[in-house]
Parts: structure tokens; C-alpha cells; sequence
């Protein structure tokens, strides 16, 4: 069951995304659910993804947090100190938005329902 404020994904970047499936297929045994040609799932332990679309790539991981209430967790984190990076937008499967916390790490926050 997902839970408010726990880490439920991880994206990763791709520079090429054909190269990341092949290595993490070979040395792994990881399989992939593609949405798009710049983005690849996985289900590993830990769901996560290879973002290769070079408008979104960043040089770090991005952790990625799930809430109930997409609007209330973001209200939750500026009051926390946390600077908006990115407000609510849409993606194939929800919504989410990018914060960078007080000690500079970027995150985003994701749910699965649909807007309010």
C-alpha cells in the first residue's frame, strides 16, 4: 500500500535509453515497460525509470515521494522550507511536482489520482 511521504520510485538518468535497458537487461535480468521512446519502467524491488528525454535529464537521481493529496503535500513541503522547482503537472500514469529541500537535494512528489 503506498503511504503519504514515503519514497515509491526512483528516476534515473539515460543519456541513451536503449543502451541503459540492454545493460540493466544483461547484468540484472531487468525488464522494461516503455512509455514512449525516452522513457522505460522498471519493477525491481523498487519501481523506478530511465528518463532519456534530454528536456527533463538531470545528472542525479531523482527520489520520488507519493501522496493521497497532491495539492495538501505540496502546500506541506513550502511550509517546510521547500522550494517549488516545478508545480503540479501531468504525466502517463498521474501528477506530480519537483521541490529542492533546504539542503539542495531535488525530489518530487507524485500521485496517481486524477485532478481534483
Amino acid at each position: 500500500m503506498r503511504e503519504d511521504g514515503k519514497i515509491d520510485y526512483l528516476e534515473l538518468p539515460a543519456g541513451d535509453i536503449d543502451q541503459a535497458k540492454a545493460f540493466y537487461a544483461q547484468a540484472f535480468g531487468w525488464t522494461f515497460q516503455d512509455y514512449g521512446p525516452t522513457y522505460a519502467a522498471f519493477d525491481e524491488g523498487l519501481d523506478g525509470g530511465f528518463d532519456a528525454d534530454p528536456a527533463e535529464r538531470t545528472r542525479a537521481p531523482l527520489p520520488v515521494l507519493y501522496a493521497q493529496d497532491l495539492e495538501a503535500m505540496l502546500e506541506r513541503v513550502e511550509a517546510a522550507g521547500g522550494v517549488i522547482l516545478r508545480s503540479i503537472f501531468a504525466f502517463p500514469g498521474g501528477r506530480r511536482f519537483h521541490f529542492r529541500d533546504p539542503a539542495g537535494t531535488e525530489m518530487a512528489v507524485w500521485s496517481d489520482g486524477a485532478e481534483p
